[in-house]
């Protein structure tokens, strides 16, 4: 009776499918990350493009000084 228990205890995993599912887990985490990280620079680049553009314009309203040294020239 004792040899009959052998079919209920499962047996461990192969090595080689614990492998795979740490490797698979990692590439998910390093995926994830990766698209995080670039959300958040995305939104950044977004602000930045926006200050910029808001410069610009106000620049382009400003008095060109320098237009009026070489307008001899």
């Amino acid at each position: 009776m004792s040899g009959n228990f052998h079919w209920i205890v499962p047996s461990p995993p192969p090595a080689s499918d614990i492998l795979a599912t740490y490797q698979l887990t990692w590439e998910f985490y390093r995926e994830a990350t990766y698209r995080e990280e670039l959300e958040q620079y995305c939104q950044w680049y977004r602000t930045v493009a926006a200050q910029h553009q808001h410069e610009l314009q106000k620049m382009q309203r400003d008095i060109n000084l320098l237009g009026w040294f070489y307008r001899g020239l």
